[in-house]
């Protein structure tokens, strides 16, 4: 870091004037992108969480579709043993045996009844996933081309300005080196704490600019003097004339 220079009020207050057209030029062109950037940051969350709701919930669509497969199988299955039953009925010794295989035969028409109703509401559950996929996938395109168009825009404006800001910037730091700690920092205070980021104003009318409070004849002639540092009562931003 540069060393501080040892200087007169007057070059100080005018090194901190130029700073502060240097920090307002800088806020203009931020001001220019406005919102767009955390805009575009949001937009690129949404799209995000839309993808991942969307793979979630192919996922699901899948493993219904299996286990749909897999109750067929199950029915397959008991078809297939209640043929084998029906079959040993024909050749049983007695009503215990054959009440037995009845048994069976039962439980495989149960297991049946139970899958056939099982893979009924398996599709119903795929119909309402396919609806909610298909408003999703409308809803990522939409928000995808919104991203897209917004990604456009800020494009443009950084292509614009991104080569300044950075000069400005460079600039920026550069007369900060010029300026005394404990002037620099009630700058960067007074900077912080007011809307339009003027920390360092000129007198306008008889008033500190954009405001309406009037400064005394003697106040304003000692501002001219330029021999002491003076601050506006109302808001403490530096005076200059």
């Amino acid at each position: 870091m540069a060393k501080k220079i040892e200087a007169t009020v007057e070059e100080k207050l005018r090194t901190l004037y130029d700073l502060q057209l240097i920090d307002s030029r800088i806020d203009e062109i931020r001001n220019v992108r406005g919102e767009l950037p955390l805009e575009v940051e949001d937009l690129e969350d949404e799209v995000e969480g839309l993808r991942t709701r969307l793979d979630k919930l192919n996922g699901n669509l899948e493993e219904i579709t299996q286990e749909i497969a897999n109750k067929k199988n199950l029915i397959e299955e008991s078809k297939s043993s209640i043929k084998k039953y029906t079959e040993q009925q024909k050749n049983v010794r007695n009503n215990r045996e054959f009440n037995s295989l009845s048994k069976e035969i039962e439980f495989q028409e149960l297991e049946i009844e139970l899958a056939e109703k099982h893979i009924k509401e398996f599709k119903a559950q795929i119909e309402q996933k396919k609806e909610v996929i298909n408003q999703s996938k409308e809803r990522l395109s939409e928000r995808e081309n919104h991203l897209k168009h917004k990604k456009g825009e800020l494009d443009d404006i950084l292509k614009e300005t991104e080569k300044e800001e950075k000069t400005l910037m460079d600039k920026s730091l550069s007369y900060e080196d010029l300026i005394e700690e404990r002037l620099l920092s009630a700058y960067k205070r007074i900077r912080g704490s007011v809307k339009n980021g003027l920390a360092v104003v000129a007198i306008e009318r008889g008033a500190s600019g954009g405001s309406f409070f009037t400064i005394p004849p003697q106040v304003q002639m000692e501002i001219a003097s330029r021999k002491k540092i003076i601050t506006d009562e109302h808001r403490g931003r530096l005076l200059v004339d």
